[in-house]
């Protein structure tokens, strides 16, 4: 990691959990996995306060452990899953217009807690609900838990591993937690009846005579039996979210693309195959348009010859945001996600290259991501744009690494005025790069955005890889 991202892990850490726990995940973010003795001398806090920031991490899922062969049990942290603490409000306003404030209110809940079982998410939130409610009205738990159900049902919550069955002979020192796929998203049945209350004022509780502390005392004594699903705790799902956020990404460029029906119509493919086709899968799973047609929203009265006309119009459109395979029973559709992303993802490096360089170098950039690599010569011939401007303007994009130069494959040739073609230069993200000496006899092309070679384009690619080739488009918006 760039020390800018430790600096920015330690200020987040700082700011939702405190100093003490900050200590210890920055210092397990720089060194990466180590065992207690070690975060206890390097810290310099007491055990007791190391293992209490210990607990946090894991509760928050910001740190795991390992077994390692030498013996023992080693603690890392999660950098990455550090840093998605930025988008913490976009997953909340995201499960507020799915779910509206109950579902907001959850998933903020289950973010603030990192594990909850479902029982204390559906109190916590009726009680919060009640709170809002005018007086005389308060919100039930049945309502709660139906949206809860159903933000299980579409993936965004999931279960947490579970500890297995207490094994034969002396515990090992650590847990090994199994989570089982199959119940990863199921719900267990539970009978939550009542309301959600209000908080009680210090007033109301002089009124009626009866000491706080006495009556903590009395409810004490009637210890309430453990919850029906003790034991299974849940967590958010933030893959499905940023699967969510690529969705709607996709939709909207098709909607900029063409018109809002088409837009509906993938909305609607994507909607059918969002819980069985994988965060990093190519495609989405095949539909056909009989499958489309019956799934299409109730406030969208086309027909099915319309529809099979607005495919075709997808299926045939240059970006290939949406594929066919075979003819029979008029063929199966899906969404190209690999390709829609790559769209996306050009489309934004080309306005950044605008906002940043002006719209000739736009593009001159936009036609070397065409054509690959291209004599200097070429570039001023094809863009259109005078030799000397074309120059001025390469070599602001080289020395930012924009544009690349790259040695022609027949190697050192020597040329026409008795010059010998000279050594072309590979720019790096170290150092600001300069121009060879020599007539310009050389190939420049685009530094391709999925190479992984331009500082812009890895910041942007190593975002998009976590969330299925979307996440930095969106945070871009």
């Amino acid at each position: 990691m760039t020390q800018a991202e430790i600096k920015l892990c330690s200020l987040l850490l700082r700011e939702h959990f405190g100093e003490i726990v900050e200590r210890v995940g920055a210092l397990l973010v720089r060194a990466g996995a180590q065992p207690l003795r070690m975060l206890v001398g390097d810290t310099g806090l007491s055990l007791e306060q190391v293992k209490k920031a210990l607990c946090v991490l894991l509760q928050h899922n910001l740190a795991t452990f390992q077994l390692p062969k030498r013996g023992g049990v080693e603690y890392e942290a999660r950098a990455e899953r550090v840093l998605r603490i930025l988008r913490y409000p976009r997953y909340i306003y995201a499960a507020k217009t799915l779910y509206g404030d109950t579902g907001e209110l959850l998933v903020e809940e289950l973010l603030l807690n990192g594990k909850m079982t479902m029982s204390a998410a559906v109190r916590k939130v009726a009680d919060r609900l009640t709170e809002t409610m005018e007086d005389g009205r308060t919100m039930e738990y049945a309502d709660v838990s139906s949206t809860f159900v159903r933000l299980a049902d579409t993936h965004l919550v999931q279960r947490c591993p579970l500890l297995p069955e207490p094994p034969q002979g002396p515990p090992g020192p650590a847990p090994t937690l199994v989570l089982d796929e199959k119940e990863m998203y199921t719900v267990p049945r539970l009978n939550l009846t009542g309301r959600g209350k209000r908080r009680r004022s210090c007033e109301e509780e002089e009124e009626e005579g009866e000491p706080r502390a006495k009556k903590q005392k009395a409810d004490g004594e009637g210890s309430e039996p453990p919850p029906e699903d003790d034991g299974i705790y849940w967590q958010v799902n933030l893959e499905r979210f940023h699967q969510h956020f690529r969705d709607q990404a996709i939709v909207s460029a098709v909607a900029n693309r063409m018109d809002q029906t088409s837009s509906e119509i993938v909305r609607t493919m994507l909607r059918m195959s969002e819980v069985t086709t994988a965060s990093g899968a190519p495609y989405t799973q095949p539909l056909s348009s009989n499958e489309i047609f019956r799934s299409l929203p109730a406030g969208y009265n086309i027909s099915k010859q319309v529809l099979d006309q607005y495919l075709t119009l997808l299926a045939d459109d240059p970006l290939e945001f949406v594929g066919k395979s075979g003819d029979s029973g008029g063929g199966m559709y899906t969404v190209n996600l690999h390709k829609a992303l790559t769209s996306l993802a050009t489309a934004t490096l080309e306005s950044i290259v605008e906002e940043r360089f002006g719209s000739r170098c736009a593009r001159i950039f936009r036609l070397l991501l065409r054509k690959k690599h291209l004599e200097q010569k070429q570039v001023e011939d094809f863009a259109m744009i005078p030799a000397k401007e074309a120059k001025e303007m390469l070599y602001r994009m080289l020395s930012e690494n924009f544009v690349a130069l790259q040695e022609p494959p027949n190697g050192h040739q020597e040329l026409p005025n008795g010059h010998q073609e000279p050594p072309l230069l590979c720019p790096t993200s170290t150092g600001t790069p300069t121009l060879p000496q020599g007539p310009p006899w050389h190939l420049l092309r685009a530094r391709e955005w999925s190479g992984l070679r331009m500082p812009l384009a890895r910041s942007f690619c190593s975002r998009v890889t976590e969330v299925s080739c979307f996440t930095r488009y969106t945070d871009s918006e």
